[in-house]
């Protein structure tokens, strides 16, 4: 897993990651004014006789001032009856629940878990982000590295409300388009927590390690979604995925779940515009390539 915590929690990331970081644990959201940029993100439908699937890659979380839902995006949406992401829109407060319904420790704590190397980088880490040592004990070592791992977000100015699900969503509130998920909160957060311990811990360490190298793959990543670049994309954010069971857990097989959803939603007319997590759409073993396996064909919008 050399790279994986900095790409897992990158374009292709659980959708649910954004809201994991406690409230004691939110780093204050850059100041700096973004200007004004206009996006050229990568769009592709499956398409029948009388039904069309819209398959949208998206960044979780993103900077202000991007403009990116207009052209062909604009114009797939508003074709569109239904939008359908990673999991169900629900207020920040009920996710938090969620997770910390799955997160918690019982009976232990995050650091006594902790070899003493890991524990001392750890620490010294937490210092000078000013946040307790103790502040994350009660984690789970997963949780623990994903909310180490969402903070470079915030602190390059990155933000759910602008994220590429926030922004599909309003739009498709403001004209009353139906909304569905393919996963549930749960699901994604139970993924890690179904880690063996010693995977988690690792994971974790790495969060740690990769901390500093967070902001440069974050700003990589948006410009390689931004110019359209699956490939690039993919080798950001996949091909360094060398655990080959943490990477058949959160990306093939969930590519799989994916494109047998996209195959029976054929069956009925209309259009619809899926949205998921950009790494999902990239590279060998994609929604897109499971599709062509299947002889169902994917076709480039934009």
């Amino acid at each position: 897993m050399k790279q994986s915590i900095r790409n897992l929690l990158a374009a292709f990331a659980l959708a649910a990651i954004p809201l994991a970081a406690p409230a004691w644990a939110e780093t204050p959201a850059a100041t700096t004014a973004v200007a004004e940029r206009h996006l050229k993100p990568a769009l592709w439908k499956v398409a029948d006789a009388d039904t069309t699937i819209y398959l949208f890659g998206t960044i979780h979380a993103l900077p202000k001032g991007l403009v990116w839902l207009d052209g062909p995006v604009a114009s797939a949406l508003a074709e569109s009856g239904e939008l359908v992401t990673e999991i169900p829109d629900a207020p920040a407060a009920q996710q938090q629940q969620t997770v910390r319904a799955i997160g918690l420790l019982q009976g232990e704590t995050l650091r006594s878990l902790m070899s003493d190397a890991d524990r001392a980088a750890y620490e010294a880490l937490l210092a000078r982000l000013r946040i307790p040592a103790e502040a994350f004990d009660p984690l789970e070592p997963w949780l623990a590295g994903i909310t180490l791992g969402v903070m470079p977000y915030a602190m390059a100015g990155y933000g759910a409300d602008d994220g590429v699900e926030a922004v599909l969503r309003k739009a498709a509130l403001a004209k009353g388009k139906k909304q569905g998920a393919l996963e549930t909160v749960e699901f994604q957060l139970g993924l890690f927590d179904k880690l063996p311990r010693e995977a988690q811990l690792k994971f974790l360490g790495e969060a740690v390690r990769d901390f500093d190298k967070g902001t440069a793959i974050i700003g990589t990543m948006t410009e390689d979604w931004g110019k359209g670049d699956s490939d690039a994309l993919a080798r950001l954010l996949n091909d360094e995925m060398d655990d080959p069971d943490l990477a058949e857990a959160l990306l093939y097989k969930r590519n799989r779940n994916w494109a047998a959803w996209i195959r029976k939603r054929l069956d009925q007319p209309g259009a619809v515009f899926v949205a998921v997590g950009a790494g999902h759409l990239a590279g060998a073993g994609s929604v897109q390539d499971v599709l062509k396996a299947q002889g169902i064909a994917t076709s480039r919008v934009q």
